[in-house]
C-alpha cells in the first residue's frame, strides 16, 4: 500500500496547483489529512487527486473553499448535500447575474467617457493638456453591488471578458 501514496509534489503536480496549495485545502478541510512518512513528508492516497479535482472544479464554478468543505463533510457523515448543492449554485448565479447587469453598465459608461474625451482631445489639439482624468465622471455605487455579499471571481471573470467584448 506504501507504493500507491503519493507526496504533496506528485498531487500537486497532476492536479495543475502548488504544494501550498494542497497544504490550504487540507487545513480548509476540503482534502482529507495527509498521512506522514517515517521523514515527515505528508503522504496522500490517490483518491485525494480526485478529490483535489473535484474542489478546483468547483472554485471554478463559484463555490467557495468553505461551503465545499460543508459539502464534502456533509458527504462523508452519510448525509446528501444535493439541496445545499443546488441552492447554492442558485445564489451563485443570481450574484453572476447581478454583476452581468453592473458589466453592462460600466461598459456603457466608459464608451460614454470614450466619446467625451474624444470630444476633449479635438478640442485640445496635439499640444495642450485635455485633463482626461479629471473628466472622468463621479459615480455613486450600483445598487446592485452589496458590499456584504462578495462575488467571486472565477465565473464574473470569465463573464466579464464576454461582456466586455460584445
Amino acid at each position: 500500500m506504501a507504493d500507491t501514496l503519493l507526496r504533496i509534489g506528485d498531487v500537486a503536480r497532476a492536479a495543475g496547483v502548488s504544494p501550498d496549495t494542497i497544504r490550504h485545502y487540507e487545513k480548509a478541510g476540503v482534502i482529507p489529512r495527509a498521512r506522514r512518512s517515517d521523514a515527515g513528508y505528508r503522504l496522500y492516497s490517490p483518491d485525494a487527486l480526485a478529490r483535489v479535482l473535484l474542489v478546483r472544479n468547483g472554485l471554478q464554478f463559484g463555490f467557495s473553499l468553505r461551503e465545499l468543505a460543508r459539502f464534502l463533510k456533509a458527504r462523508e457523515h452519510g448525509t446528501a448535500p444535493c439541496r445545499q448543492v443546488r441552492a447554492t449554485a442558485e445564489a451563485i448565479l443570481t450574484r453572476v447575474e447581478h454583476r452581468i447587469v453592473e458589466l453592462e453598465h460600466a461598459r456603457a459608461s466608459i464608451r460614454e467617457t470614450l466619446t467625451h474625451w474624444d470630444a476633449r482631445l479635438a478640442a485640445a489639439g496635439d499640444r495642450a493638456p485635455a485633463r482626461l482624468l479629471e473628466a472622468l465622471p463621479t459615480r455613486q455605487p450600483s445598487p446592485a453591488c452589496n458590499a456584504s455579499t462578495p462575488v467571486r471571481t472565477a465565473v464574473p471573470d470569465r463573464l466579464a471578458r464576454s461582456v466586455t467584448q460584445s
